[in-house]
């Protein structure tokens, strides 16, 4: 039964593009540009880097590595290297199943958006109260929920090579050349206000791309650490299950530490060209004032408001915005979906049909939850971390504040302590690769990463 159902990607490129894809997710393109803004531009891009080489390797090759050389999914592979430890496995399990549900309902508001632009109704989305009546509305977010999640289900129940690889291979190139263009365009904005001040999209680079050291602290130094981080633990999909279930199925003849460097430098370059794309177009008509918006407020309000402006241009731009944003959220969704579908595959035996067609139907309940937390079962509760939410928050919190940072130690604990590091090193040296950054690795897995991210999960609980 497994060896019927368990394909493998074709080869290093598939598997690239497709946790590529898995990646490059709704964070990189609202939550990236926010944390560069605001944390002084070039010095938060420098060291999110020195973290992505450091922390991130270490996180993502970590799952990544055990994925491959257990070859199951998330649910499963843990009980593998450590029978007493498959309670880590329902864990890793949860968190792809919590956060799928919400992550379709943003899906299907992205989706609406690219709808009212490709038919040339952009006009129509800058008025104020458009997206407060849309996600607040009975019939349309849980419409487009359907589209989007239906949209998944299609890619997932196809399969690892005819559904995950082959839309990867489509997708990803697409949403890399969107990027790239929207990127050099926005360099060549320029607007006047009812001041008189003329602002342009190189002036709107510079934040973005030169250090900002004035009035910075130490304590302020930590704070963009802290923001590197956190951005990139969730940036990489890490501790959500989801590059265990990719590794599985990559060949044992695949240069895995090669291949994990390629998906930190595509992850890292759409993150950067999404700033790019963003905060100059943001500052040329909104000033430095307009950088201050992030999350759904900078996608769904901030940058319509630009696009409507740039007259019927704006309108095929926006157009073109959504679709990469649509491509960079069905990618990832995708393969939070193939995390959960792939557990219950490797745990009982079933065929992909019936483990994806059962994951779709449970999830796509809690989305309908998720929706009406917005109209009739609407409520607002306030945070640990002090942040005030609804249904799509609460989900969001306990997923991304809590179990994944703790998932994130107790994995490092397991390899670190436990199992000890040589159970991922010999899968990345399984064909005589060489590992220069094997020590980094060691004290990374044993001491720095685990303090990271108990130090985000303080964080989270709004302890510090």
């Amino acid at each position: 039964m497994e060896s019927k159902e368990r394909n493998s990607f074709t080869g290093s490129l598939g598997f690239v593009l497709a946790a590529a894809g898995s990646a490059v997710g709704l964070g990189n393109i609202w939550r990236f540009p926010y944390c560069a803004a605001k944390d002084g531009g070039g010095l938060y891009l420098f060291i999110y880097l020195i973290f992505a080489l450091t922390f991130g390797f270490t996180l993502l090759v970590t799952e990544v590595a055990l994925g491959r050389k257990t070859k199951q999914g998330p649910l499963t592979a843990y009980t593998i290297i450590n029978p007493k430890w498959r309670w880590l496995g329902i864990l890793s399990f949860g968190v792809p199943f919590i956060i799928y549900p919400y992550y379709c309902v943003i899906g299907g508001w992205v989706m609406k958006y690219m709808v009212t632009y490709i038919i040339g109704r952009g006009n129509v989305a800058v008025q104020d109260g458009f997206f407060g009546a849309f996600i607040t509305g009975n019939w349309q977010p849980i419409v487009y929920t359907l589209l989007f999640s239906g949209a998944c289900f299609y890619i997932v129940y196809k399969g690892v090579e005819d559904g995950i690889e082959k839309y990867s291979k489509i997708l990803m190139p697409v949403l890399a050349i969107i990027v790239v263009f929207i990127s050099i365009y926005a360099l060549f904005l320029k607007a006047t206000d009812a001041s008189g001040v003329t602002r342009t999209g190189l002036q709107g680079a510079k934040i973005y791309i030169i250090p900002d050291f004035s009035g910075l602290t130490l304590k302020g130094i930590l704070r963009i650490c802290l923001d590197a981080i956190g951005q990139l633990f969730y940036s990489l999909s890490i501790a959500m299950g989801i590059m265990i279930a990719y590794g599985s199925y990559m060949k044992k003849n695949v240069d895995l530490k090669k291949s994990v460097n390629q998906i930190i430098a595509f992850d890292t370059g759409i993150a950067v060209l999404a700033g790019l794309m963003i905060i100059p177009t943001v500052f040329v008509f909104s000033g430095t004032e307009g950088l201050k918006a992030a999350g759904p407020s900078l996608i769904f309000v901030a940058l319509p408001k630009i696009f409507n402006s740039l007259g019927l241009f704006g309108n095929i731009l926006g157009a073109l915005f959504f679709v990469m944003v649509l491509f960079a959220a069905l990618t990832s969704a995708v393969s939070i979906l193939e995390a959960i579908t792939a557990s219950l595959i490797d745990k009982y035996g079933w065929s992909r049909k019936k483990s994806v067609i059962l994951m779709s139907v449970a999830t796509f309940a809690v989305s309908l939850v998720v929706c009406l937390g917005y109209n009739i079962w609407y409520f607002e509760l306030t945070l640990p971390n002090g942040a005030v939410g609804q249904i799509l928050d609460v989900l969001d919190y306990l997923s991304n504040n809590i179990l994944m940072p703790l998932i994130g130690i107790l994995t490092c604990i397991l390899i670190g302590w436990i199992c000890k590091p040589l159970t991922v090193i010999d899968e990345m040296t399984l064909n005589g690769e060489k590992f220069g950054r094997k020590p980094l690795y060691i004290a990374m897995i044993k001491f720095v990463a685990p303090v990271l991210l108990f130090i985000i999960l303080l964080t989270g609980l709004g302890i510090i």
